[in-house]
C-alpha cells in the first residue's frame, strides 16, 4: 500500500524575493506544509508521535529546483511516505503547479526518533510498528 497526501497552497506575497519569484527556502516550508496535511490525514502528526513520548526532528532535506514559482500560482505538494524497517520516518515530495501540472520541485525528508532526553531511539517505536500495520505497511 502507498501513502500519498496532495495539499493546494497558493504562493503569497510574502514569499516571493526581490526577483518576483518563491524564494528558495520556501520550498522546505512548503514540504512542511505536506508533512502536516500527511499527517493529519495518516495520523501521524507532530503531536500524535509526542503523546508516546517520542519526538522525530529532521536530520536530512534534500530538494532539487525544477522550475520557479511566482505571486498567486497555486501549487500541490504531493507527499509519499517511504517505508522503511529501519528506525526512522521518510517522506519524499512532488510540488506541482496547478493547471498545467508542471514539476517545480522535488525533494525528500528524514526524520528519526529521539527520547525527550535527546537519545536517539535504535528500533522503531512500538506505536510506529503499530502504526505501519493499520495501513498494512508491514
Amino acid at each position: 500500500m502507498e501513502l500519498i497526501d496532495r495539499k493546494e497552497i497558493t504562493v503569497r506575497f510574502s514569499e516571493v524575493d526581490s526577483m518576483k519569484i518563491v524564494w528558495h527556502g520556501h520550498y522546505l516550508k512548503y514540504f512542511e506544509d505536506g508533512r502536516e496535511s500527511f499527517g493529519n490525514k495518516y495520523n501521524l502528526g507532530y503531536m500524535d508521535v509526542y503523546k508516546h513520548n517520542v519526538m522525530i526532528p529532521i536530520v536530512k532535506v534534500t530538494c532539487d529546483y525544477k522550475k520557479t514559482l511566482v505571486y498567486g500560482d497555486t501549487i500541490v505538494v504531493e507527499t509519499r511516505f517511504v517505508n522503511s524497517e529501519a528506525a526512522k520516518i521518510s517522506f519524499e515530495y512532488s510540488i506541482y503547479r496547478k493547471g498545467d501540472e508542471e514539476i517545480i520541485a522535488t525533494g525528500s525528508t528524514m526524520q528519526v526518533f529521539l527520547t525527550p532526553e535527546g537519545e536517539l531511539i535504535l528500533t522503531p517505536p512500538p506505536f510506529f510498528i503499530e502504526w505501519k500495520k493499520y495501513w498494512k505497511l508491514i
